[in-house]
Formats: structure tokens, C-alpha cells, sequence
């Protein structure tokens, strides 16, 4: 993974690294895992012309579970470098923000806003973007960085330096997600959410490393304090 003279956060970032999103054993490789464990949690389409929308798409990773489970994959994102690769792997790409999405009120059956919450200023309005995106008694998938000491130790001191870790300094610890906060404000916007603790597989994690496996199963663990994922429906 390349280094970079960019400010931490900043989305530039992404643009540069355009090429990287579907090397499975690349800089991106960790958002590959998150993807596949986000698709263990959606249900089949109920009908043609079902519709995921994904906030924050970048290079389209969600492209193959999004078609297996049989949806139109809608991909939502500022960057114009990322959605180029995702419509390129079958994402209908719309520019846009996840502060104020421009799709209609109620359009998605499902909802994925995946490492995207610990990207913005207020990760509350894109919750609220989340609910508003969302038909009565469809899905939302979150995953996010804790705003605790733990994972900002782990999540930027430690993990951008590991094969397989972020790349430095994508992420700003300052923006990392206040769970209590951002469960009271689900509950408000209509959102029955509940939230897991995932972490991967040490062993599998290691068998990556040298070359013995191409992927890595993300295990749910009982606490939050670190990455976490977010599962709920709609009222």
C-alpha cells in the first residue's frame, strides 16, 4: 500500500488508490472481508427489481453478494475514481453524498452504510439518510469503528502497519462512532438495530499472510469496542 502526504480522512485518498480496491490481497483487503459478512446478513431479493443501496460503495466490493442475493445494486459515493471500478463489476453508480443521498424516500429494500460512519462529521445524519432511504421493513447493514481508547490504539497506531490493515492514515480517530449515541438515534429514526463486535480469524488472518488462503472470515465477538457491525430493520 502506497503512502500518502494527504490529511488523515481525506477522501482524495480513495482516488489514488482507485486501482487497488479489487486486489484481494492488497491494501483493501480487510474491506473485502467486511463485505462478505455483510452479505451473511441480507436476505435474498423479494422480488425482481429488489434494490440495495450501498453508501460509500468506492470500488464496489458488495458487486457479487449483491448480485448472488438477486438485487439491483444501487452505488452511492463522492468519488468519481471509485465508481468508475464499480460500475465496471455491474454497480449502477450515482455521485453523491451520504449526507443527503439523491434517491427517492422509501426506494431500497436494503440499506448497506459500511465503513463509511467514521468517515463523516455527523454520523447520525447518515443514519437518518439510512432510514429515510429504507421501505417499511427493510434491512440496514452498518460496520464501523468504536470511538473508545482500544480501537483507536488498534485501529490506527497498530492495524496500518499490518499486511492487510487500513492504509495510513485513512481513517481520523476523532470521527471514530459513539455507539450509545448512534443506538438512541436509531432508535428515534424507527431503526430496531442491534450491534456485534467482529474481529477476523486469527488463524485464517495468518494463513493470508503467507499466501495460504485468499480470504478471511470476520468472527462475531461480544464486545463492541472495536469494529462493529450494525443489523436492523426498518418500523
Amino acid at each position: 500500500m502506497r503512502a500518502t502526504s494527504l490529511p488523515r480522512n481525506d477522501p482524495a485518498q480513495y482516488d489514488g488508490l482507485a486501482d487497488d480496491w479489487w486486489e484481494a490481497a492488497g491494501g483493501f483487503a480487510a474491506l473485502h472481508w467486511l463485505a462478505t459478512s455483510r452479505a451473511e446478513h441480507i436476505p435474498p431479493a423479494g422480488a425482481p427489481g429488489s434494490l440495495l443501496v450501498d453508501l460509500a460503495c468506492g470500488g464496489g466490493l458488495m458487486a457479487p453478494h449483491a448480485a448472488r442475493l438477486g438485487y439491483r445494486h444501487v452505488g452511492v459515493d463522492l468519488g468519481l475514481e471509485g465508481l468508475r471500478v464499480a460500475r465496471g463489476h455491474g454497480v449502477l453508480p450515482v455521485r453523491g453524498s451520504v449526507l443527503a443521498v439523491p434517491l427517492a424516500d422509501g426506494c431500497a429494500d436494503v440499506v448497506v452504510a459500511g465503513e463509511i460512519l467514521e468517515h463523516v462529521e455527523d454520523d447520525v445524519a447518515v443514519l437518518a439518510e439510512c432510514a429515510r432511504l429504507l421501505r417499511p421493513g427493510g434491512t440496514l447493514v452498518i460496520d464501523a469503528l468504536a470511538d473508545t481508547r482500544i480501537g483507536r490504539f488498534l485501529m490506527v497506531t497498530v492495524a496500518e502497519r499490518l499486511p492487510g490493515g487500513p492504509p495510513p492514515g485513512i481513517h481520523d480517530p476523532a470521527l471514530f462512532v459513539d455507539r450509545e449515541r448512534l443506538l438512541a438515534a436509531a432508535e428515534r429514526l424507527g431503526l430496531d438495530l442491534r450491534l456485534v463486535g467482529l474481529r477476523p480469524s486469527v488463524r485464517q488472518a495468518i494463513a493470508w499472510a503467507t499466501g495460504r488462503r485468499r480470504s478471511v472470515t470476520m468472527k462475531p465477538v461480544r464486545s463492541t469496542a472495536v469494529v462493529f457491525a450494525g443489523y436492523g430493520r426498518k418500523r
